[in-house]
């Protein structure tokens, strides 16, 4: 199961988000947790689901392109400020800058557009997860439907749901005690896991998990994950690329 997962661009460089956005970055996760589906069943249900994941990824790329506005394929500081200003986010701008160097992995003083795709999946998180907005009739701290929408809504792009909530899903699959990190033993056991196939190699499957711990902590963070994720659905290595996916 492993070896059907390739990842192709590892980073040229690691920059930790800051410990408050990190902080604040988990507790989202966790709070998502507690609203989560259960969509997935096994590692299987998920490659299933590769084409609408990249079907869905690429419908960012217009978004990418249009505050791209020298054509040059990346977005630099002043055209990320703008498109969250469009999109109506609004975070401050140490958190904006501390997400936009975080997400430069490749040292290339821009956001390219895998990059933009995972910087763009944790504002979304933030934003709609961590972030309150204060009802009338109800405390801040409260979690509720209505809440959740208005905060969607007020991102300007309601659409992010359907693309971003099945990726956070996934991770979720492998964040099996929620506390938003993703452990060697849960990533094993989730490749190994798939009924009907061959339990892959041990070298195969810890190098997947190797693939995403970048900052060699033993646990993988969500920004991380996004990157390998991204890589194995075929966004950022080869967007032709056919995930094999048949005899499920």
């Amino acid at each position: 199961m492993g070896s059907l997962l390739c990842y192709c661009n590892p980073p040229k460089k690691h920059k930790m988000l800051d410990p408050e956005l990190e902080k604040k970055l988990v507790e989202a996760i966790k709070q998502r947790a507690m609203h989560r589906n259960r969509s997935f069943k096994s590692i299987n249900s998920i490659i299933m689901k590769f084409p609408h994941f990249r079907e869905g990824l690429r419908n960012i790329r217009h978004v990418f392109d249009r505050f791209d506005e020298d054509s040059n394929g990346t977005i630099d500081h002043k055209e990320l400020n703008k498109c969250l200003d469009t999109l109506k986010i609004h975070l401050t701008e140490k958190e904006i800058d501390d997400l936009y160097h975080s997400c430069d992995v490749d040292g290339n003083e821009g956001i390219q557009y895998n990059e933009f795709i995972v910087l763009l999946c944790i504002i979304y998180l933030l934003v709609k997860w961590q972030y309150p907005i204060t009802t009338s009739n109800k405390p801040s701290s409260v979690i509720t439907h209505e809440r959740l929408m208005l905060q969607t809504s007020n991102m300007g792009l309601p659409q992010l749901e359907s693309i971003f909530e099945p990726i956070l899903e996934a991770f979720l699959f492998l964040d099996k005690n929620s506390d938003g990190k993703l452990h060697k033993k849960d990533i094993v056991r989730a490749l190994n896991d798939a009924d009907g196939w061959e339990r892959s190699p041990r070298h195969i499957t810890s190098a997947r998990f190797e693939e995403m711990n970048w900052a060699r902590s033993g646990t993988i963070n969500l920004k991380e994950f996004l990157f390998t994720f991204i890589d194995w659905i075929g966004i950022g290595c080869d967007e032709e690329m056919e995930i094999p996916i048949t005899n499920y």
